[in-house]
Order: structure tokens, then sequence, then C-alpha cells
């Protein structure tokens, strides 16, 4: 009975496995996230204020979509995170530019509010595991601390790549290394997996974002000068699929369920 119990709870779960699928498009997602904001606001002359109101308007269509599945489905769940990506780095963004928040405010104020976001869904649920992400309360702290988690890593990302003035490739390597460390530590000494989730999930915005601005940003800037539109349109062919892959893997796996059952 606990077994049985325990399955369809599973499939009942809003969000996917962590499974290198799951980190390969999350790094891609965040790393378009950069690069489209850029896009729109810049390369397209729409400004920070024009795209973040078009952009936080399409995301909670998205969530809407999200919130109407009652278990994971990778389409609409991949689309809310490339959404909630670029949103996150226009809060960041509008912060910084146009109101004069310095980075290292940004980081910590976002540092504070994420942890608060944890305390309360640790409080109110006793857990912050996403294999549980089965009821509409514990999936809005779930994309509340995702939105928390793609704004601290953009002013992380830019704090230590502009104001520390190490440059995107030493930024993104940076990141990686302490994501490497962490995934070591789980491995090897015992590392909590839902501390270690969190941490890897939170580092790989700059570390993604990093390498985005590395690609699009022009040479004379520390970039590569690929440029925000070919950077932005080559992620998102890849996100597309990659997406479409898991969508097929699940009605595999369905199907073969339903034969099984």
């Amino acid at each position: 009975m606990t077994t049985i119990t325990y399955e369809r709870r599973a499939d009942l779960n809003r969000v996917p496995d962590v499974t290198l699928d799951f980190w390969l498009i999350k790094i891609m997602a965040v790393t378009m996230g950069e690069t489209a904001a850029d896009y729109l606001a810049v390369n397209l002359g729409l400004g920070l204020t024009v795209t973040s109101l078009i952009m936080s308007g399409i995301l909670i269509v998205a969530l809407v979509l999200q919130f109407a599945q009652k278990r994971y489905v990778p389409w609409a769940y991949w689309l809310a995170v490339v959404l909630i990506s670029v949103v996150g780095t226009l809060v960041t963004d509008n912060l910084v530019d146009n109101f004069g928040v310095r980075l290292e405010t940004t980081t910590i104020v976002f540092s504070i509010v994420l942890a608060l976001t944890f305390i309360a869904w640790y409080a109110s649920e006793r857990t912050l595991s996403i294999h549980t992400i089965f009821t509409t309360r514990r999936e809005i702290f779930y994309w509340l601390a995702i939105l928390f988690t793609f704004s601290l890593g953009t002013a992380a990302g830019d704090l230590v790549a502009e104001s520390f003035d190490m440059g995107y490739l030493t930024t993104g390597l940076i990141f990686g290394g302490i994501i490497a460390a962490i995934t070591l530590a789980w491995f090897f000494l015992g590392l909590n997996g839902i501390l270690a989730f969190w941490l890897a999930y939170i580092l790989t915005r700059p570390f993604g974002a990093s390498f985005g601005d590395l690609l699009s940003q022009p040479v004379e800037y520390g970039g590569m000068g690929f440029g925000t539109t070919v950077t932005s349109v080559t992620f998102l062919g890849a996100i597309v699929v990659i997406v479409l892959y898991m969508t097929l893997k699940t009605i595999i796996d369905e199907d073969d369920h339903a034969l099984l059952d």
C-alpha cells in the first residue's frame, strides 16, 4: 500500500526529476534568459520597462498554463522556466539600471528574500523537496523560489563579472568550480541532497549567464561577438529539441505503465 501511494504521488509531481537532461536544459534556459532579455530591451529597442511589462504578462499566462497541469508536462514546465529566467533577469536589471541600486545590494537583498521564501516554505510544508510538488501551495512556493534564484543569480553573476572586473569567462569558471565542489560533496561527503540541489540551482544561473554574455557580448567588452540574436536562437533551438525529446519520453513511459497496469 505504501509503495502504491508513493508511486501515485510521484506521478502527480508537477516538476521533473533531476536528471542530466534537467541540468542541460536548465543551464541553456538561464543562458537564453540573459541574452533574450538583452535582445528585447536593447536590440529591439523596447527598453527595460516595456520589455519587463510584456515579458511579465507572458510569464503570467505561462504560469496559469503550468498550474492548470496537475502533473509534470514538459512543454508547460519548461516554457515557464524560460520565461521566468527572462523576467528574473529583467527584475535585477531594472533595479540596477533604472533605480540605481548597487549590485552588492541586490545580491544581499535577493539572498535574504530567497532565504525567507525557503523558511516560509519549510514552516508550511516541512520539506523543501522538489519530489513532492503535488499541491498548489507547494507549487507556489516552488515558483517563487525559482524566480528569486534567477534574480539572485543575475545579481551575483554581474557583481563578480562586472563590479569585481573578473570578466565573463573567469566568472563562469568560478561558479562552475563551486557547482563541481557541491556535486563532489554530495557524492562523496554525504551533503544533504535537497541542500545540494538548491545550491546548484542558484549557482547555475550566474554560471549560464556568464557564458551567455561571453558568447553574445562584443569582443571589445570581453565577449566573443556572436550577438544576442544568434546566441538566443541557438539556445532556444536546443531547448525545443530537448523538450520534444522529454515529451516523447514521457509519452512512451506512460504507455509502458498503461501496458503494465
